[in-house]
């Protein structure tokens, strides 16, 4: 893939072409945007690849903020994803040109909230980006502190999954819940997180790994992962005995987001922890899980299920709503037929 020189002279605006969503669950649609260039602390790169996850899906159906979505193009393409990117203009920062990097939804201690496309006239739309915006995008900005340096050899269509979901549930059973031999953990979904959730519980010893799902394929899948014992909800009759310790909650909630629990729970020693990107230092602790990777110690390359063009995005999303994939890739470039 060519990437764009370097130049000394200051960087102008791009167009490209982005996946914008017009509405609540519509179909995403292909526009001219114009991104404009990187301020202070900001770089502006080039998509190679990226991802599709469950939490983009519940963010474009979400109407919650209709304000996302007015009628003239004002809507950010769904929501930050992981991605690979080349450096492509860069004004701050350790990164330089022709660089790879891992771009995160957040930097190293905050979350760091998008800003909306607006219009600017006939046939373009601006990015007002000085926050991470999008990946479903040719070209995005984003913080300088958001972007983590990868080597040059791993395959970027799969390390794009350590930026978001595989990373966000090693370190759940790592960091936050601290899952020690002989452990047992009962995991309730097996997507992208959860698959991750048993591994790292599987390399921390665990001894017995309870999958809780309704779909019935993510038994056998979830061998591979470590998975132990499969229950589906709907084939139960019984509620199964509540246990005790510590339940560590990710990912984002479709709906009702508040939590309740009566006192005496906590009391008699029930923990309830939160967890955000697994508890990692993006900055320091991305790399060496994609030394991992590259060492076969952890899995990533089985979690992804389907490889789609830019242009048939679409696809991936109907495939999350349809229940029939893990991680869908979106690849920027034409794919070899």
């Amino acid at each position: 893939m060519a990437a764009v020189a370097a130049s000394s002279s200051p960087p102008a605006a791009i167009i490209c072409r982005a996946a914008v969503a017009w509405g609540p669950g519509q179909p995403l649609v292909m526009e001219q945007v114009e991104v404009a260039p990187p301020g202070p602390m900001e770089i502006r790169v080039k998509v190679v690849c990226t991802s599709v996850c469950r939490s983009d899906v519940s963010a474009w159906q979400s109407k919650a903020q209709p304000d996302l979505f007015p009628q003239n193009l004002r809507a950010r393409s769904i929501r930050v994803r992981a991605l690979i990117s080349h450096f492509a203009t860069t004004t701050s920062g350790k990164p330089k040109p022709f660089d790879w990097i891992v771009v995160l939804t957040f930097a190293i201690c905050k979350l760091l909230m998008c800003r909306v496309v607006e219009s600017v006239g006939e046939g373009a739309t601006e990015f007002q980006v000085g926050r991470p915006l999008s990946s479903f995008s040719e070209y995005t900005v984003v913080h300088s502190g958001c972007a983590v340096k990868v080597g040059p050899t791993v395959p970027m269509d799969r390390v794009c999954l350590l930026s978001c979901g595989v990373s966000a549930g090693l370190g759940a059973a790592w960091n936050v819940a601290n899952v020690s031999t002989g452990s047992s953990v009962a995991i309730f979904g097996l997507g992208t997180v959860g698959l991750s959730v048993a591994q790292g519980a599987k390399l921390r010893g665990a001894s017995k790994i309870i999958g809780i799902d309704t779909n019935p394929e993510k038994q056998e899948k979830g061998k591979a992962f470590g998975i132990t014992d499969f229950i589906n909800p709907d084939e139960l009759n019984e509620p199964v005995q509540q246990g005790w310790g510590v339940t560590v909650t990710l990912g984002v909630p479709k709906a009702k987001p508040e939590v309740s629990a009566h006192y005496a729970f906590l009391l008699f020693g029930r923990t309830l922890k939160g967890s955000l990107f697994g508890g990692w230092r993006p900055k320091s602790d991305l790399p060496s899980l994609v030394d991992k990777y590259a060492d076969k110690e952890i899995q990533v390359d089985d979690l992804v299920t389907h490889d789609i063009q830019f242009n048939d995005i679409n696809k991936a999303l109907d495939l999350m709503l349809e229940n029939k994939c893990l991680r869908c890739v979106i690849h920027m470039a034409l794919l070899d037929n």
